[in-house]
């Protein structure tokens, strides 16, 4: 069996079971469409499904004009759209502040490929800080979510962490010098499990007080009425409160998709490749990969809506 047949007898079965599958989602005698990503990333992770996208179509004799490119870089958008819904609505995406933890950028969100960035990561972004704590604490890849756990067991005022370029106005973001900080704190003392724990609970403390307060001050400085929280650090449960929070106080609707939604996976592809195509763009079968591909770089479709 074919890797269409089996996709497509998949589909099927969710259907039959009552399951809310996307429309336009491939059928027995529709294939859709075949999204694929050229960019951002390694070209050894990116190259090899170029070739097997352009073997797909053909297979199910899918017109060059339906595949769709659609970038990595656009996912936050694209899969944060709500805490319930994945794919099956449009998000309209006007007045939205996007914050996106992975590579941790705030952006001015105007429509599909209309992007202003306000603010960066001058250095590490806070999923890298999460991850080389977590290591130096001994704990698993990715390290996120076993940091996090390991916080709940953490003693409030053990350590103290800065707050990163909070005492200087702008948006961007730094966070090696508060993995430094960890380090130095450390360095000669006994990491017991306790300690650990409490190592966990300030570091992860002072991320997430960093990142609610500059989405805070990118909200009173844009007026925008939105904020779109997407990447893997927007899973953490303590990150969501405190922005649940900032919602509350500042009049803000805040957003984020479902925590197996914020890593990399294929539905964020599959959304943006849908809503570029739908806006009449589409890209021919050669497709050339990318290390970097900026989000403010990035255009609307040319019907978008």
């Amino acid at each position: 069996m074919s890797i269409i047949e089996q996709a497509t007898r998949r589909l099927e079965e969710l259907r039959r079971a009552g399951i809310d599958v996307p429309s336009w989602a491939p059928t027995a005698t529709e294939p859709g469409f075949g999204p694929v990503t050229g960019a951002p990333g390694g070209a050894a992770t990116l190259a090899p499904p170029a070739p097997i996208a352009r073997t797909v179509a053909d297979d199910i004799e899918l017109a060059p004009r339906t595949v769709a490119r659609p970038t990595r870089a656009e996912r936050a958008p694209t899969n944060a759209r709500s805490r319930d819904c994945a794919l099956s609505k449009s998000l309209r995406m006007e007045r939205t502040i996007l914050s996106v933890s992975s590579c941790t950028l705030l952006a001015v969100v105007r429509g599909l490929g209309d992007y202003q960035i306000i603010g960066s990561s001058l250095d590490d972004a806070a999923g890298e800080a999460f991850d080389k704590t977590a290591k130096l604490l001994g704990l698993s890849y990715p390290g996120g979510p076993a940091l996090a756990a390991l916080a709940r067991s953490g003693r409030p005022g053990k350590f103290q962490f800065p707050r990163p370029m909070l005492d200087r106005p702008g948006l961007d973001f730094s966070f090696s010098g508060l993995k430094t900080a960890v380090v130095v704190a450390t360095r000669d003392v006994q990491l017991d499990e306790q300690t650990r724990a409490d190592v966990a609970r300030e570091f992860q403390q002072a991320v997430v007080e960093t990142l609610v307060a500059k989405c805070a001050r990118a909200a009173a400085q844009t007026g925008m009425a939105t904020l779109v929280v997407a990447g893997g650090v927007g899973a953490n449960e303590h990150l969501r409160s405190e922005l649940a929070a900032l919602g509350r106080r500042a009049g803000l609707k805040v957003l984020y998709p479902r925590p197996e939604f914020c890593t990399d996976n294929a539905a964020m592809i599959a959304y943006a490749g849908y809503r570029r195509l739908a806006g009449g763009e589409h890209d021919e079968l050669k497709i050339r990969a990318s290390a970097r591909w900026p989000l403010d770089t990035l255009r609307p479709p040319p019907h978008a809506s």
